[in-house]
């Protein structure tokens, strides 16, 4: 069986996204996260807006006999997390907002976050929230992505939604990369009182079966996929395989190998203590 041929498109959202997007890009992201700031065995840890779980899960496996805590605003993500198996400790599953966490004060002591600061709609607030359920020398270990130029393969493919679907097509991906320098993040951390910042600038690579998949599952796996909720099904693989033209004209052939579709993508990192 081809990469291509393994990509299908049966499940929800959710599990499109547990099934195809966590091993291509989350994971990756995941596990430098966790390795950077070490949760330790007994800890407690809070995930805040944990999707369907790979950083949680990872988390999980390091304390082995503390307190996990994995929280979401989507239902929907929350309920493909609970079914993907896991080792360590096990894992409280919460429905919950970032800017209101179900979480005594002082109770946490390891807050993660990955790529989810930049879409709160109040990122000071969830910085305050954070610091609030931190104990004492606790620690906030999270990452957003930085400006999209520095992620080509995302850039085209936000240009390429442009020029198909219209000139506000992009908006939300293009949201993931509003932290384009990492004294951003690190002076919202120091803002709202947190100190001992630590920043890193990461590039790692990606990698898809083929740009198509790459456009697909950015299109049916993500809130972006409300751009195409008003298609019929037909209609909706002629945009995707339109977008996807429009994305490979966009592209360094050298991404490209044998259909094979790898670009870097750079993220910040941020770690910080409650003092």
């Amino acid at each position: 069986m081809s990469g291509h041929e393994h990509w299908q498109l049966d499940g929800s959202a959710p599990e499109l996204y547990q099934r195809y997007l966590v091993p291509a890009i989350t994971s990756i992201w995941a596990a430098d996260l966790i390795d950077r700031v070490q949760p330790k065995r007994g800890e407690a840890v809070l995930d805040v807006a944990c999707g369907t779980g790979v950083v949680t899960r990872l988390a999980a496996e390091r304390v082995t006999t503390g307190r996990v805590i994995g929280l979401d605003l989507n239902e929907g993500m929350l309920t493909v997390a609970r079914s993907v198996p896991h080792t360590g400790v096990p894992i409280e599953w919460l429905q919950g907002s970032a800017l209101a966490l179900p979480v005594n004060d002082g109770a946490i002591y390891l807050v993660l976050c990955q790529l989810g600061l930049q879409f709160f709609p109040d990122r000071a607030c969830a910085v305050r929230e954070m610091k609030r359920v931190l104990v004492s020398s606790g620690r906030v270990a999270l990452s957003v992505y930085s400006a999209i130029e520095r992620t080509p393969g995302a850039e085209a493919f936000a240009s390429a939604l442009d020029e198909r679907l219209g000139p506000d097509a992009s908006k939300i991906k293009r949201a993931e990369h509003i932290f384009a320098d990492a004294n951003e993040v690190g002076d919202l951390l120091r803002k709202e009182g947190l100190d001992d910042v630590e920043l890193y600038t990461v590039t790692k690579t990606i990698s898809f079966p083929s740009v198509l998949d790459y456009v697909r599952f950015q299109l049916i796996a993500t809130p972006m996929a409300g751009l195409l909720a008003d298609y019929q099904a037909s209609e909706r693989d002629s945009v995707i395989e339109a977008v996807a033209s429009a994305t490979r004209l966009r592209l360094d052939p050298s991404m490209m190998v044998d259909r094979r579709f790898s670009f870097p993508q750079e993220a910040h990192i941020a770690i910080a203590s409650k003092l």
